[in-house]
């Protein structure tokens, strides 16, 4: 039912606008004039709606980037604030984002439809948010404490299902508020719902809106809610939001410096040593060792020495000889 406060009525088509049904006897009756088919009755081939988005205004590709970026990220909190709300698994995504004219959207939503006017102050203008039946039904139901069963697209809405889906619309605006509130703080106002968009006088038919369409899934029922927003009040925040800078990449971390070398430490001797590693001895045959005894050694570990400096392990290497000395292959750093 229409809320006056908030929705005007409808007006009267003027006499001039009116076509003239009068015709002219004397006119010859082989000569007619055909007028072209308006526009804003074509569907245009590349967009969901009928008509062509409007022309006067339009969205940088940047703009376009970030406007779907934030619109993503708010169907994302969304669904889960109506999941914890509905007690039910409630999905949002982004569908699509374009510029339409007010009267070719309105004639592109069904009727009846539920439409709930809100404002964003202090922004002017409506901003409009477009529920099918079968999902308002199912939300309403679901609220209820049914299972979230959609109704048939033609039922109309009782007053309870309206203000059972009042809560829905507020938690819809107060949402993409606070997702707005770093660049501006908004606050949300609902105004009235409406059934028919044929009663909305809420902007000039050629008025842009920026529409921006979410696949919403609750239960069994699958459809599309969208949202319109008066483009002229909307453009000062979004080129803000295209001003934005994007969150610079972590920088890597700083190589790590080489120590330079103290030339004070060159003649410093330092005690290098050998040894294998792996032989476990008793202590009790360690009493008894003497000059002569053989220990076995594996001969994996008897390949491979622990070089040390300073006491400290520091290389693996191999045993071997160079020129009649017994000497140590470097092979590998010992990791600590």
């Amino acid at each position: 039912m229409p809320h006056p406060s908030s929705i005007s009525p409808p007006s009267a088509p003027s006499d001039q606008s009116a076509p003239s049904d009068r015709s002219d006897p004397s006119a010859p009756s082989n000569t007619t004039s055909t007028a072209p088919p308006s526009p804003l009755r074509q569907r245009h081939p590349r967009h969901p709606f009928p008509g062509a988005p409007a022309t006067g205004d339009s969205l940088s590709p940047r703009q376009m980037r970030k406007a779907r970026l934030h619109h993503e990220a708010f169907a994302a909190a969304l669904a889960a604030r109506l999941s914890l709300f509905l007690r039910a698994d409630f999905s949002l995504a982004l569908a699509g984002l374009q510029l339409l004219p007010f009267q070719p959207l309105t004639e592109s939503w069904p009727d009846p439809a539920h439409l709930t006017l809100f404002k964003t102050e202090p922004w002017r203008g409506v901003s409009i948010l477009q529920i099918p039946i079968p999902l308002a039904l199912a939300f309403a139901d679901r609220l209820m404490g049914g299972p979230g069963l959609p109704g048939p697209a033609h039922q109309e809405l009782g007053a309870v299902e309206n203000a059972l889906l009042e809560q829905v619309a507020q938690l819809f605006a107060a949402e993409w508020c606070s997702h707005a509130a770093p660049l501006q703080d908004l606050k949300p106002v609902l105004l009235g719902h409406e059934t028919s968009a044929r009663f909305l006088q809420t902007a000039p038919p050629q008025a842009p809106m920026l529409v921006v369409s979410f696949q919403a899934s609750l239960g069994d029922c699958r459809d599309q809610i969208q949202l319109a927003f008066p483009f002229a009040a909307l453009e000062p925040w979004l080129r803000r939001l295209a001003a934005e800078m994007e969150p610079a990449p972590a920088p890597e971390p700083p190589s790590a410096r080489s120590c330079a070398w103290n030339p004070c430490f060159d003649e410093v001797p330092v005690t290098v040593t050998g040894a294998w590693v792996g032989l476990d001895v008793p202590a009790r045959q360690v009493l008894h060792l003497k000059v002569g005894d053989v220990l076995p050694l594996d001969p994996a570990a008897a390949r491979q020495i622990e070089l040390r400096l300073g006491g400290r392990p520091k290389f693996h290497g191999r045993p071997g000889l160079v020129a009649g000395h017994w000497a140590v292959e470097l092979t590998e750093v010992v990791k600590h």
